[in-house]
C-alpha cells in the first residue's frame, strides 16, 4: 500500500453517562477544562483512501459538528449498548450525498440488534434516509486503503470487538473501548502496536470494564509504543490524571478532539 497521512481521530471518550453527568456536583463534573467534557466513545480514522467510523453513540452530531465531518465511506460497530448505536439515525447525513448504501459492519448480536431496532432503516433504498449495506464481522477485511483485524473481547453479556487497523502507511492502532477481559488469542492479534487504546473506566475495579489498574497490565504485557486510554467516568479527573493514576511515559489519558497523526518512516504525532 501507497503511503500519505492517516489522522485518527477521537471523537468522544467517555463512559455510557459522558462527563458532566447529569444532576453531579463532583470536582471533575463541575471543572470547566476540556479533558474533563467527555461525550460518549467513539472514533473517526482518516486516511488516503476514505473515511471510516467507529460506533455512531447518541453524541454523533455533536461530534460530527464538531469535527467537521462531511463524508464517512464506512462504519464499524464494537457492540450493540446504546451509548454506541443510540446515533445510528444521524448517519442519513452521510447518506444523503452518496450513490451508493453505506457499508455497516457488525457482529451478528449487533446486526439484530440494529435490525430490530430500525427495521425501516435495513430495508431503505431512499436517499431520504439511513441507506446501510450490512456486513457481518468474521475475519479481518479491508476498507478502501485500510486493514481492518477484528479483536474479540469480553464485555460481559453482550458479543464486543475491538479493531485492529494497520494503515497504508505502515503504522498500526488498536481500538478496545469496552472490555473486561482480553482472550489470548486475541493477545496474539495486539503485538508490535503503534498506538493501542483500551478502556479504562476508573481506579476502581468495575464487572463489566477494565479499571486503571487492569488496562495498565494489559499495556505492560503488549509493549505498545504509546497507549491511550478512554471510556473514561468522572471518577478520572484529567487535570491530575497522571500523578494520581501513575501512569507511565508511553500512557495517556484520551480526551474529545485528541488527534493523531500517522505518516510513513515518522512516529505517531499528537494535536
Amino acid at each position: 500500500m501507497d503511503g500519505g497521512t492517516v489522522t485518527a481521530t477521537f471523537l468522544g471518550t467517555g463512559t455510557s453517562v459522558g462527563v458532566p453527568v447529569i444532576g453531579c456536583s463532583c470536582p471533575v463534573c463541575t471543572s470547566s477544562h476540556p479533558g474533563n467534557q467527555r461525550t460518549r466513545s467513539s472514533l473517526h480514522l482518516q486516511t488516503p483512501g476514505g473515511s471510516v467510523l467507529v460506533d455512531s453513540g447518541p453524541d454523533l452530531r455533536q461530534q460530527a459538528l464538531r469535527e467537521g465531518l462531511r463524508e464517512i465511506d464506512a462504519i464499524l460497530y464494537t457492540h450493540c449498548h446504546l451509548d454506541h448505536i443510540a446515533g445510528f439515525d444521524e448517519l442519513r447525513a452521510f447518506c444523503w450525498h452518496r450513490k451508493d448504501p453505506l457499508p455497516l459492519h457488525a457482529g451478528p448480536e449487533t446486526m439484530a440488534t440494529l435490525e430490530r431496532m430500525f427495521p425501516w432503516a435495513m430495508s431503505n433504498t431512499s436517499r431520504n434516509y439511513v441507506r446501510p449495506d450490512p456486513h457481518l464481522i468474521e475475519d479481518a477485511f479491508t476498507i478502501k486503503d485500510l486493514l481492518v483485524t477484528p479483536i474479540p473481547v469480553t464485555h460481559p453479556s453482550v458479543e464486543t470487538f475491538g479493531f485492529r487497523f494497520d494503515f497504508p502507511t505502515g503504522h498500526s492502532l488498536a481500538y478496545i473501548s469496552d472490555v473486561k477481559e482480553i482472550p489470548l488469542p486475541s493477545i496474539a492479534l495486539l503485538q508490535d502496536l503503534d498506538v493501542f487504546v483500551v478502556d479504562a473506566l476508573r481506579p476502581q475495579p468495575h464487572p463489566t470494564h477494565m479499571n486503571v489498574e487492569e488496562s495498565l497490565a494489559v499495556i505492560s504485557q503488549l509493549k505498545p509504543r504509546r497507549s491511550f486510554l478512554t471510556h473514561l467516568a468522572h471518577e478520572i479527573d484529567y487535570r491530575e490524571a497522571a500523578d494520581q493514576l501513575g501512569l507511565p511515559e508511553s500512557v495517556a489519558l484520551a480526551c474529545d478532539g485528541l488527534k493523531l497523526t500517522f505518516e510513513r518512516q515518522h512516529p505517531c504525532t499528537i494535536a
